[in-house]
């Protein structure tokens, strides 16, 4: 009797299990890797349009204003086409944060994950960080323009370092603490819910968010601007705080900075309990959910009836020969 070689795949087991291990490994690493490779992608994006976003609003507040006495309108505009412009070209990307408040935000809505905000805040701030140092090594200083005359107007203050300090200097008055968080939690509630009514949006060209958001930071300029600086967003607050350091500013931009920190997280949190409030009155209620399904079972229970009835109703043939065999017989029974 002669025996049968195994197959070759059969005979060398161990081998066959490093095969299978060795593609379990490779099955379970590619996803991984897009993963990885995608929120690489998405983090680039924040750094590099924050980077973008705040290097524009420096350079017009710096030297487009004081220089060329541009009026606050083209500062709202500037300020809004510098946001809806790299929203538009990185918001299909990583969302269109390039905000912290708006990040956060998101967060607590659930429509972005704790580990990507927190990655999203640093790329921010890092990005924040890098425009206002490329900003301080390119200042126009001289002994007839330091920067202390230039900075008021791009850092974000109040009080002594508003940008409307020196005009109100000379009335006895100025724009206090009181008016700062007033006027910049207004106007991050603005942004914020600009940003989580469009973000995520199904929309091919990012148009509608782009514009949306532009809109947003321009109007929230125009009456922030002459009293904090228009801040709205802690990372560009703080970028060009910590490049302002040192330079002969009555205050430092950093000790004022908590503000800027505090107003647009507050507004997060005014517009996610605002948002969570309005998903929870669209719902239908408990008691409505209970009515909605006792309606249903009663209309369900009237089908079954009706069916049973028309059921009862057809006879089976047999029942059909009965009866006509009965009907015979006492026909007979008759006759």
């Amino acid at each position: 009797m002669e025996v049968q070689a195994e197959p070759e795949d059969l005979q060398n087991p161990d081998e066959g299990v490093a095969i299978a291990e060795e593609t379990a490994v490779y099955t379970t690493q590619t996803p991984t890797g897009g993963k990885v490779k995608d929120m690489v992608l998405r983090i680039g994006s924040e750094l590099i349009g924050s980077f973008l976003i705040f290097f524009a609003i420096y350079c017009v507040g710096i030297m487009a204003t004081p220089l060329s006495n541009i009026n606050m309108a083209f500062i709202a505009l500037s300020t809004g086409l510098a946001y809806g412009v790299v929203t538009y070209m990185f918001g299909r990307i990583s969302g269109g944060h390039f905000n912290p408040a708006i990040t956060v935000a998101s967060m607590l809505g659930m429509k972005t994950k704790w580990l990507d905000g927190i990655l999203y805040i640093i790329a921010q701030l890092l990005g924040a960080l890098a425009a206002g140092g490329l900003m301080r090594l390119i200042i126009p200083t001289g002994q007839s323009l330091t920067a202390k005359m230039l900075l008021p107007y791009v850092v974000n203050g109040f009080n002594e370092i508003s940008v409307s300090a020196g005009i109100l200097k000379g009335a006895g008055a100025s724009f206090d603490v009181k008016t700062a968080v007033i006027v910049e939690v207004v106007a991050s509630i603005l942004v914020i819910i600009a940003a989580m009514m469009t973000m995520n949006k199904k929309d091919s060209s990012n148009g509608i968010q782009a514009m949306v958001m532009g809109g947003a930071y321009a109007l929230g300029t125009s009456f922030t601007y002459m009293i904090t600086g228009s801040g709205m967003n802690p990372a560009r607050s703080t970028g060009i705080a910590v490049a302002a350091m040192g330079l002969g500013l009555d205050v430092e931009p950093v000790k004022q900075l908590w503000v800027f920190w505090v107003c647009p997280i507050l507004a997060a949190a005014l517009v996610t309990i605002f948002i969570v409030i309005r998903e929870m009155l669209s719902t239908s209620s408990p008691a409505d959910a209970i009515a909605d399904t006792n309606s249903e079972a009663d209309q369900a229970d009237a089908a079954i009836e009706e069916m049973s009835l028309e059921g009862s109703q057809c006879a089976t043939p047999a029942e059909d020969e009965t009866a006509m065999e009965n009907a015979a017989a006492s026909d007979q029974q008759g006759i």
